[in-house]
């Protein structure tokens, strides 16, 4: 995102994480900055709308509990909330704050960073929580790309694909490569699809 010249912030809940992680951008030569953000706290959201004013890009990324250990009959309950709150709720509050001024200027893009675990086409018995969260966050741009379709703002679910991150574990593709699906869907231009389910570039069966 910095190399298209935004002005990036990234969002976390630990100042410390953010800092370093903007810090090695630095080191890279990119302008990015650490903003504290956590996405079940309304309070935080509100402070850094104040703070930020006019939002243009959006990319919901934070998500959590790749739950391989439950089923969906055997599942804590409780545990699934807490995923909801952050990978459903949180991407949505987001939304609310900064969509409605990407209305008004008549230009945006959300992007909602999914995976194919909420892909019900191909969804089996698990990981249960995640994949229902993420099913459910497919179901929010959807909803998103039909209120503001006509505006200019663009929503649309990216699948980054199986990427080596704390999360993803080794393996899987290289980080920048699981990115670049998401910058190429905050950077489509004004005649591109909304209310979509891609990975690479290309759509994915919901």
């Amino acid at each position: 995102m910095a190399e298209n010249r935004l002005r990036v912030l990234i969002g976390a809940r630990d100042p410390a994480k953010g800092e370093a992680a903007a810090l090695e951008m630095a080191r890279g030569g990119f302008d990015v900055e650490a903003v504290a953000l956590d996405v079940t706290d309304a309070a935080t959201i509100q402070a850094l709308g104040d703070k930020l004013g006019a939002v243009d890009v959006l990319i919901n990324n934070a998500g959590v509990d790749y739950d391989t250990d439950q089923t969906p009959i055997s599942a804590d309950l409780a545990r699934v909330r807490r995923t909801f709150e952050i990978n459903l709720f949180g991407a949505w509050a987001m939304a609310q704050a900064v969509a409605p001024g990407m209305r008004r200027r008549r230009w945006g893009r959300i992007v909602n960073v999914s995976s194919g675990a909420g892909a019900l086409a191909s969804m089996g018995r698990g990981p249960p929580g995640y994949s229902a969260s993420k099913a459910a966050l497919n179901a929010l741009t959807r909803l998103l790309a039909g209120e503001l379709a006509g505006t200019g703002v663009l929503v649309n679910s990216v699948c980054p694909g199986w990427v080596s991150t704390d999360m993803g574990g080794r393996g899987g593709r290289l980080v920048q490569d699981g990115a670049a699906s998401v910058v190429w869907a905050a950077m489509l231009p004004d005649d591109g699809p909304t209310g979509g389910f891609f990975r690479d570039g290309r759509p994915v069966a919901w």
